[in-house]
Protein backbone atom coordinates (compact mmCIF):
# COMPACT_ATOMS: atom_id res chain seq x y z
CA UNK A 1 0.00 0.00 0.00
CA UNK A 2 1.39 3.35 -1.05
CA UNK A 3 0.68 6.61 0.70
CA UNK A 4 1.62 10.24 0.30
CA UNK A 5 2.92 12.41 3.12
CA UNK A 6 0.07 14.97 3.52
CA UNK A 7 2.56 17.72 4.35
CA UNK A 8 4.26 17.24 0.97
CA UNK A 9 1.10 16.77 -1.12
CA UNK A 10 0.16 19.56 -3.52
CA UNK A 11 -3.61 19.90 -3.35
CA UNK A 12 -5.53 20.89 -6.47
CA UNK A 13 -6.73 24.48 -6.65
CA UNK A 14 -10.36 25.20 -7.62
CA UNK A 15 -9.33 27.01 -10.82
CA UNK A 16 -7.48 23.94 -12.09
CA UNK A 17 -10.82 22.36 -12.91
CA UNK A 18 -11.83 25.20 -15.22
CA UNK A 19 -9.13 24.10 -17.66
CA UNK A 20 -9.42 20.37 -17.00
CA UNK A 21 -13.12 20.35 -17.88
CA UNK A 22 -12.89 22.69 -20.91
CA UNK A 23 -12.57 19.71 -23.32
CA UNK A 24 -15.86 18.37 -21.92
CA UNK A 25 -17.75 21.50 -22.88
CA UNK A 26 -15.87 22.05 -26.14
CA UNK A 27 -16.43 18.51 -27.41
CA UNK A 28 -20.10 18.61 -26.51
CA UNK A 29 -20.41 22.02 -28.17
CA UNK A 30 -18.86 20.63 -31.34
CA UNK A 31 -21.31 17.72 -31.48
CA UNK A 32 -24.41 19.79 -30.69
CA UNK A 33 -23.57 22.98 -32.65
CA UNK A 34 -20.77 22.67 -35.21
CA UNK A 35 -21.40 19.14 -36.47
CA UNK A 36 -25.11 19.73 -37.30
CA UNK A 37 -24.22 23.00 -39.07
CA UNK A 38 -21.40 21.49 -41.13
CA UNK A 39 -23.42 18.40 -41.99
CA UNK A 40 -26.37 20.49 -43.20
CA UNK A 41 -24.03 22.60 -45.34
CA UNK A 42 -22.90 19.40 -47.05
CA UNK A 43 -26.36 18.16 -47.89
CA UNK A 44 -27.11 15.80 -45.00
CA UNK A 45 -30.81 15.73 -44.09
CA UNK A 46 -32.03 17.15 -40.80
CA UNK A 47 -33.38 13.75 -39.79
CA UNK A 48 -30.01 12.08 -40.34
CA UNK A 49 -28.24 14.85 -38.41
CA UNK A 50 -30.70 14.43 -35.55
CA UNK A 51 -29.92 10.72 -35.42
CA UNK A 52 -26.18 11.42 -35.04
CA UNK A 53 -26.73 14.00 -32.29
CA UNK A 54 -29.17 11.69 -30.49
CA UNK A 55 -26.58 8.90 -30.56
CA UNK A 56 -24.07 11.30 -28.97
CA UNK A 57 -26.40 11.77 -26.00
CA UNK A 58 -26.82 8.03 -25.38
CA UNK A 59 -23.66 7.45 -23.28
CA UNK A 60 -24.59 10.28 -20.91
CA UNK A 61 -27.84 8.71 -19.68
CA UNK A 62 -26.52 5.45 -18.12
CA UNK A 63 -23.02 6.73 -17.30
CA UNK A 64 -23.48 6.11 -13.58
CA UNK A 65 -23.36 2.38 -14.42
CA UNK A 66 -19.63 2.50 -15.21
CA UNK A 67 -18.75 5.22 -12.71
CA UNK A 68 -17.86 2.58 -10.04
CA UNK A 69 -15.08 1.31 -12.33
CA UNK A 70 -13.53 4.79 -12.34
CA UNK A 71 -13.87 5.00 -8.57
CA UNK A 72 -12.08 1.74 -7.76
CA UNK A 73 -9.49 1.26 -10.53
CA UNK A 74 -6.44 3.21 -11.68
CA UNK A 75 -5.67 6.73 -10.54
CA UNK A 76 -7.99 9.57 -11.42
CA UNK A 77 -5.23 11.23 -13.41
CA UNK A 78 -4.84 8.06 -15.47
CA UNK A 79 -8.57 7.97 -16.19
CA UNK A 80 -8.44 11.64 -17.16
CA UNK A 81 -5.61 11.07 -19.62
CA UNK A 82 -7.37 8.10 -21.19
CA UNK A 83 -10.55 10.15 -21.48
CA UNK A 84 -8.67 13.08 -23.00
CA UNK A 85 -7.08 10.79 -25.58
CA UNK A 86 -10.52 9.48 -26.60
CA UNK A 87 -12.04 12.95 -26.73
CA UNK A 88 -9.23 14.71 -28.62
CA UNK A 89 -8.74 11.84 -31.09
CA UNK A 90 -12.47 11.52 -31.65
CA UNK A 91 -12.88 15.27 -32.18
CA UNK A 92 -10.01 15.33 -34.68
CA UNK A 93 -11.33 12.28 -36.55
CA UNK A 94 -14.92 13.58 -36.72
CA UNK A 95 -13.68 16.91 -38.15
CA UNK A 96 -11.14 15.36 -40.54
CA UNK A 97 -13.34 12.66 -42.04
CA UNK A 98 -15.72 13.57 -44.88
CA UNK A 99 -19.21 14.46 -43.69
CA UNK A 100 -21.67 13.00 -46.16
CA UNK A 101 -24.72 10.71 -46.07
CA UNK A 102 -22.52 7.75 -47.00
CA UNK A 103 -20.15 8.30 -44.05
CA UNK A 104 -22.71 8.89 -41.29
CA UNK A 105 -22.42 5.40 -39.82
CA UNK A 106 -18.66 5.72 -39.30
CA UNK A 107 -19.09 9.31 -38.08
CA UNK A 108 -21.69 8.19 -35.53
CA UNK A 109 -19.35 5.49 -34.19
CA UNK A 110 -16.52 8.03 -33.76
CA UNK A 111 -18.83 10.51 -32.02
CA UNK A 112 -20.18 7.88 -29.59
CA UNK A 113 -16.69 6.71 -28.60
CA UNK A 114 -15.67 10.32 -28.06
CA UNK A 115 -18.70 10.90 -25.84
CA UNK A 116 -17.88 7.80 -23.76
CA UNK A 117 -14.48 9.41 -23.20
CA UNK A 118 -16.32 12.56 -22.17
CA UNK A 119 -18.21 10.72 -19.43
CA UNK A 120 -14.93 9.31 -18.10
CA UNK A 121 -13.39 12.79 -18.11
CA UNK A 122 -16.21 14.18 -16.02
CA UNK A 123 -15.91 11.32 -13.54
CA UNK A 124 -12.15 11.78 -13.18
CA UNK A 125 -12.59 15.50 -12.45
CA UNK A 126 -15.40 14.80 -10.00
CA UNK A 127 -13.25 12.29 -8.15
CA UNK A 128 -10.33 14.71 -7.98
CA UNK A 129 -12.58 17.43 -6.55
CA UNK A 130 -14.23 15.09 -4.07
CA UNK A 131 -10.98 13.66 -2.71
CA UNK A 132 -8.46 16.43 -3.31
CA UNK A 133 -10.17 19.77 -2.68
CA UNK A 134 -10.73 20.90 0.90
CA UNK A 135 -14.35 20.98 2.06
CA UNK A 136 -14.38 24.75 2.45
CA UNK A 137 -13.14 25.16 -1.15
CA UNK A 138 -15.47 22.69 -2.87
CA UNK A 139 -18.05 25.37 -3.60
CA UNK A 140 -15.44 27.41 -5.47
CA UNK A 141 -14.25 24.28 -7.28
CA UNK A 142 -17.83 23.52 -8.32
CA UNK A 143 -18.11 27.03 -9.75
CA UNK A 144 -14.90 26.70 -11.79
CA UNK A 145 -15.97 23.20 -12.89
CA UNK A 146 -19.31 24.42 -14.25
CA UNK A 147 -17.74 27.58 -15.70
CA UNK A 148 -15.37 25.49 -17.82
CA UNK A 149 -18.25 23.33 -19.02
CA UNK A 150 -20.40 26.32 -19.99
CA UNK A 151 -17.62 28.30 -21.66
CA UNK A 152 -16.32 25.30 -23.56
CA UNK A 153 -19.81 24.44 -24.76
CA UNK A 154 -20.64 27.99 -25.78
CA UNK A 155 -17.39 28.74 -27.58
CA UNK A 156 -16.40 25.29 -28.86
CA UNK A 157 -19.09 24.93 -31.51
CA UNK A 158 -18.60 28.40 -32.97
CA UNK A 159 -14.81 28.07 -32.95
CA UNK A 160 -15.02 24.77 -34.83
CA UNK A 161 -17.22 26.30 -37.53
CA UNK A 162 -14.86 29.25 -38.03
CA UNK A 163 -11.74 27.05 -38.14
CA UNK A 164 -13.28 24.66 -40.67
CA UNK A 165 -14.33 27.61 -42.84
CA UNK A 166 -10.79 29.05 -42.86
CA UNK A 167 -8.53 25.98 -42.79
CA UNK A 168 -10.60 22.95 -43.73
CA UNK A 169 -11.62 19.98 -41.62
CA UNK A 170 -8.30 18.14 -41.05
CA UNK A 171 -6.32 21.25 -40.08
CA UNK A 172 -9.15 22.56 -37.92
CA UNK A 173 -9.40 19.16 -36.23
CA UNK A 174 -5.66 19.14 -35.52
CA UNK A 175 -5.82 22.65 -34.01
CA UNK A 176 -8.75 21.81 -31.74
CA UNK A 177 -7.29 18.41 -30.80
CA UNK A 178 -3.99 20.00 -29.77
CA UNK A 179 -5.84 22.67 -27.78
CA UNK A 180 -7.80 20.02 -25.91
CA UNK A 181 -4.60 18.13 -25.04
CA UNK A 182 -3.10 21.33 -23.59
CA UNK A 183 -5.98 21.47 -21.11
CA UNK A 184 -4.32 18.60 -19.20
CA UNK A 185 -1.41 20.82 -18.07
CA UNK A 186 -2.95 21.57 -14.63
CA UNK A 187 -2.44 17.88 -13.78
CA UNK A 188 1.25 18.74 -13.37
CA UNK A 189 0.43 21.24 -10.61
CA UNK A 190 -1.07 18.90 -8.00
CA UNK A 191 -0.78 15.37 -6.62
CA UNK A 192 -3.33 12.63 -6.25
CA UNK A 193 -5.13 13.06 -2.96
CA UNK A 194 -4.78 9.43 -1.98
CA UNK A 195 -2.71 6.55 -3.29
CA UNK A 196 -3.96 3.91 -0.86
CA UNK A 197 -5.33 0.65 -2.24
CA UNK A 198 -9.00 0.98 -3.09
CA UNK A 199 -11.71 -1.60 -2.38
CA UNK A 200 -12.79 -4.05 -5.03
CA UNK A 201 -15.70 -3.32 -7.31
CA UNK A 202 -18.20 -5.44 -5.38
CA UNK A 203 -17.16 -3.91 -2.07
CA UNK A 204 -17.48 -0.43 -3.58
CA UNK A 205 -20.97 -1.24 -4.85
CA UNK A 206 -22.02 -2.50 -1.43
CA UNK A 207 -20.69 0.67 0.15
CA UNK A 208 -22.55 2.74 -2.41
CA UNK A 209 -25.76 0.85 -1.61
CA UNK A 210 -25.33 1.61 2.10
CA UNK A 211 -24.70 5.29 1.37
CA UNK A 212 -27.79 5.58 -0.80
CA UNK A 213 -29.97 3.72 1.72
CA UNK A 214 -28.78 6.05 4.47
CA UNK A 215 -29.51 9.02 2.21
CA UNK A 216 -33.09 7.88 1.62
CA UNK A 217 -33.72 7.22 5.34
CA UNK A 218 -32.45 10.58 6.62
CA UNK A 219 -34.59 13.76 6.64
CA UNK A 220 -31.75 15.71 5.06
CA UNK A 221 -31.44 13.00 2.43
CA UNK A 222 -35.09 13.38 1.47
CA UNK A 223 -34.50 17.08 0.90
CA UNK A 224 -31.42 16.19 -1.16
CA UNK A 225 -33.34 13.81 -3.40
CA UNK A 226 -36.14 16.33 -3.84
CA UNK A 227 -33.61 18.97 -4.90
CA UNK A 228 -32.37 16.61 -7.60
CA UNK A 229 -35.79 15.73 -9.06
CA UNK A 230 -37.41 19.16 -8.62
CA UNK A 231 -37.55 21.77 -11.41
CA UNK A 232 -35.97 24.46 -9.18
CA UNK A 233 -32.67 24.86 -11.00
CA UNK A 234 -33.30 23.02 -14.25
CA UNK A 235 -33.42 26.15 -16.42
CA UNK A 236 -35.58 24.20 -18.85
CA UNK A 237 -37.00 27.26 -20.61
CA UNK A 238 -33.48 27.97 -21.89
CA UNK A 239 -33.73 24.84 -24.03
CA UNK A 240 -36.57 26.48 -25.96
CA UNK A 241 -35.11 29.98 -26.44
CA UNK A 242 -34.33 29.15 -30.06
CA UNK A 243 -37.83 27.79 -30.66
CA UNK A 244 -39.62 30.90 -29.33
CA UNK A 245 -37.21 33.49 -30.77
CA UNK A 246 -39.52 34.43 -33.67
CA UNK A 247 -42.10 35.75 -31.17
CA UNK A 248 -39.54 38.37 -30.16
CA UNK A 249 -38.54 39.04 -33.81
CA UNK A 250 -35.01 37.87 -32.98
CA UNK A 251 -32.82 37.26 -36.02
CA UNK A 252 -30.96 33.96 -36.52
CA UNK A 253 -27.67 35.78 -35.89
CA UNK A 254 -28.96 37.18 -32.58
CA UNK A 255 -30.20 33.75 -31.50
CA UNK A 256 -26.87 32.15 -32.39
CA UNK A 257 -24.97 34.80 -30.42
CA UNK A 258 -27.11 34.83 -27.30
CA UNK A 259 -27.60 31.07 -27.02
CA UNK A 260 -24.08 30.25 -28.23
CA UNK A 261 -20.80 31.97 -27.47
CA UNK A 262 -22.14 34.91 -25.46
CA UNK A 263 -24.54 32.66 -23.59
CA UNK A 264 -21.66 30.38 -22.68
CA UNK A 265 -19.66 33.33 -21.34
CA UNK A 266 -22.44 34.69 -19.12
CA UNK A 267 -23.28 31.18 -17.89
CA UNK A 268 -19.64 30.67 -16.97
CA UNK A 269 -19.57 33.97 -15.08
CA UNK A 270 -22.77 32.98 -13.30
CA UNK A 271 -21.26 29.62 -12.37
CA UNK A 272 -18.22 31.30 -10.81
CA UNK A 273 -20.56 33.48 -8.76
CA UNK A 274 -22.68 30.47 -7.86
CA UNK A 275 -19.70 28.60 -6.46
CA UNK A 276 -18.84 31.52 -4.20
CA UNK A 277 -22.47 32.02 -3.21
CA UNK A 278 -22.81 28.36 -2.22
CA UNK A 279 -19.75 28.68 0.02
CA UNK A 280 -21.21 31.77 1.72
CA UNK A 281 -24.91 31.04 2.27
CA UNK A 282 -25.06 27.25 1.92
CA UNK A 283 -25.66 24.93 -1.00
CA UNK A 284 -29.43 24.47 -0.69
CA UNK A 285 -30.06 28.17 -0.13
CA UNK A 286 -27.89 29.14 -3.09
CA UNK A 287 -29.67 26.62 -5.32
CA UNK A 288 -33.13 27.84 -4.30
CA UNK A 289 -32.11 31.50 -4.69
CA UNK A 290 -30.68 30.88 -8.15
CA UNK A 291 -33.85 29.04 -9.18
CA UNK A 292 -36.00 31.93 -7.91
CA UNK A 293 -33.95 34.50 -9.82
CA UNK A 294 -34.16 32.38 -12.97
CA UNK A 295 -37.94 32.13 -12.62
CA UNK A 296 -38.31 35.88 -12.03
CA UNK A 297 -36.23 36.57 -15.13
CA UNK A 298 -38.54 34.31 -17.13
CA UNK A 299 -41.59 36.18 -15.83
CA UNK A 300 -39.97 39.50 -16.72
CA UNK A 301 -39.25 38.22 -20.22
CA UNK A 302 -42.86 37.07 -20.60
CA UNK A 303 -44.30 40.44 -19.52
CA UNK A 304 -41.76 42.76 -21.17
CA UNK A 305 -42.22 43.99 -24.76
CA UNK A 306 -41.46 41.24 -27.24
CA UNK A 307 -38.58 42.96 -29.01
CA UNK A 308 -35.11 41.79 -30.07
CA UNK A 309 -33.30 43.85 -27.36
CA UNK A 310 -35.55 42.39 -24.65
CA UNK A 311 -34.91 38.90 -26.01
CA UNK A 312 -31.14 39.39 -26.00
CA UNK A 313 -30.87 40.94 -22.55
CA UNK A 314 -33.30 38.67 -20.71
CA UNK A 315 -32.13 35.40 -22.26
CA UNK A 316 -28.57 36.28 -21.23
CA UNK A 317 -29.68 37.16 -17.68
CA UNK A 318 -31.63 33.88 -17.53
CA UNK A 319 -28.59 31.89 -18.60
CA UNK A 320 -26.36 33.69 -16.08
CA UNK A 321 -28.68 32.77 -13.20
CA UNK A 322 -28.93 29.24 -14.55
CA UNK A 323 -25.12 29.08 -14.35
CA UNK A 324 -25.43 30.05 -10.68
CA UNK A 325 -27.93 27.22 -10.16
CA UNK A 326 -25.76 24.60 -11.84
CA UNK A 327 -22.73 25.58 -9.77
CA UNK A 328 -24.79 25.48 -6.57
CA UNK A 329 -26.02 22.02 -7.50
CA UNK A 330 -22.48 20.79 -8.14
CA UNK A 331 -21.36 22.15 -4.77
CA UNK A 332 -24.34 20.41 -3.15
CA UNK A 333 -23.65 17.14 -4.98
CA UNK A 334 -19.96 17.14 -3.95
CA UNK A 335 -21.05 17.75 -0.36
CA UNK A 336 -23.52 14.84 -0.46
CA UNK A 337 -21.00 12.55 -2.19
CA UNK A 338 -18.39 13.19 0.51
CA UNK A 339 -15.55 10.70 0.10
CA UNK A 340 -15.44 7.15 -1.23
CA UNK A 341 -17.19 6.52 -4.56
CA UNK A 342 -17.47 10.21 -5.43
CA UNK A 343 -17.89 9.82 -9.19
CA UNK A 344 -20.61 7.19 -8.76
CA UNK A 345 -22.64 9.14 -6.21
CA UNK A 346 -22.23 12.41 -8.10
CA UNK A 347 -23.46 10.84 -11.33
CA UNK A 348 -26.43 9.19 -9.64
CA UNK A 349 -27.51 12.63 -8.40
CA UNK A 350 -26.74 14.23 -11.78
CA UNK A 351 -28.88 11.61 -13.54
CA UNK A 352 -31.82 12.61 -11.35
CA UNK A 353 -31.25 16.27 -12.27
CA UNK A 354 -31.17 15.34 -15.98
CA UNK A 355 -34.53 13.65 -15.45
CA UNK A 356 -35.94 16.86 -13.98
CA UNK A 357 -34.63 18.86 -16.96
CA UNK A 358 -36.26 16.39 -19.34
CA UNK A 359 -39.75 16.45 -17.81
CA UNK A 360 -39.69 20.21 -17.18
CA UNK A 361 -38.72 20.87 -20.80
CA UNK A 362 -41.55 18.59 -21.90
CA UNK A 363 -44.08 20.53 -19.80
CA UNK A 364 -42.72 23.83 -21.12
CA UNK A 365 -43.12 22.53 -24.66
CA UNK A 366 -46.74 21.57 -23.98
CA UNK A 367 -47.33 25.07 -22.58
CA UNK A 368 -45.97 26.55 -25.81
CA UNK A 369 -48.43 24.54 -27.87
CA UNK A 370 -51.29 26.16 -25.93
CA UNK A 371 -50.07 29.61 -24.91
CA UNK A 372 -46.99 30.37 -27.03
CA UNK A 373 -43.64 31.69 -25.83
CA UNK A 374 -45.16 33.62 -22.92
CA UNK A 375 -46.73 30.36 -21.70
CA UNK A 376 -43.33 28.61 -21.77
CA UNK A 377 -41.83 31.20 -19.43
CA UNK A 378 -44.82 31.40 -17.06
CA UNK A 379 -45.12 27.60 -16.81
CA UNK A 380 -41.40 27.30 -16.14
CA UNK A 381 -41.58 29.94 -13.40
CA UNK A 382 -44.67 28.35 -11.84
CA UNK A 383 -42.99 24.94 -11.58
CA UNK A 384 -39.86 26.52 -10.10
CA UNK A 385 -41.89 28.46 -7.53
CA UNK A 386 -43.83 25.36 -6.52
CA UNK A 387 -40.58 23.43 -6.13
CA UNK A 388 -39.09 26.10 -3.86
CA UNK A 389 -42.22 26.09 -1.64
CA UNK A 390 -42.12 22.29 -1.30
CA UNK A 391 -38.38 22.34 -0.55
CA UNK A 392 -38.91 24.96 2.17
CA UNK A 393 -41.60 22.78 3.76
CA UNK A 394 -39.36 19.70 3.68
CA UNK A 395 -36.47 21.59 5.27
CA UNK A 396 -38.77 23.08 7.93
CA UNK A 397 -40.22 19.67 8.83
CA UNK A 398 -36.80 18.00 8.88
CA UNK A 399 -35.18 20.71 11.04
CA UNK A 400 -34.36 19.32 14.52
CA UNK A 401 -36.61 20.67 17.29
CA UNK A 402 -34.83 22.69 19.99
CA UNK A 403 -34.53 20.91 23.31
CA UNK A 404 -36.39 22.16 26.40
CA UNK A 405 -33.11 23.04 28.03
Amino acid sequence: MLSVDPSRTRAPRPWHFFFLVLPYGASFGFVSVALPYLARQRGVSVGAIGAVVAAAFLPHAPKFLWAPVVDVTWSRKSWYLLALALVSTGTFASMAMPIAPSSLRALTAVVVVSQIGLTLMGMACEGMIGHGVRSEHKGHAAGWFQAGTFLGGGVGGGAAIELVAHFGGPVAGAIIGATLVACALPLLLFDEAERAARPGLLAALRGLGRDLAELVRSPGGIAALFICVSPIGSGAAGNLFGAIANEWDASPELVALTTGALGGVVSAVGALGGGRLASRIGKRSAYALAGALTALTGVAMALAPHTPPAYAILTLVYQAFNGVAFAAFSAFAFHIAGKGAVATKYNVLASLVNTSIAYTTRVDGAAHARWGGRGVLIADAAMTGAGIVVLALIVAIARPKPSAG
